[in-house]
């Protein structure tokens, strides 16, 4: 595994912790929810104060992959439609041949 990959996995990781948690604090708080409320966004400030650059790299690398993947899709997709229309050309000029032989 690569450094780009475990990172995008380090990050994937704290969401996946960060929204459990959070879900499972408000199934199972027995507080008010004006108090509930406060602690959520302070907690959302914690963690985006502490993980803030990790997040901001994650986005980034998640970004840049999502680009080159687009990248590769649209090439791949050029390539088919020009085998497509060199195909159709080889079949039309084979019954170009086949109609000036008859």
């Amino acid at each position: 595994m690569s450094k780009k990959d475990s990172s995008i996995g380090f990050a994937i990781g704290i969401l996946a912790g960060v929204v459990g948690g959070v879900v499972a604090g408000l199934l199972f708080a027995p507080k008010p929810g004006e108090e509930s409320r406060r602690e959520l966004k302070e907690t959302y400030e914690d963690l985006m104060q502490k993980y803030s650059p990790e997040i901001t790299q994650a986005k980034k690398q998640a970004v840049e992959m999502i680009k080159a993947s687009k990248e590769k899709i649209e090439e791949t997709y050029n390539k088919f439609n020009e085998n497509i229309k060199a195909q159709k050309l080889a079949r039309a000029k084979n019954c170009e041949i086949d109609v000036y032989e008859i």
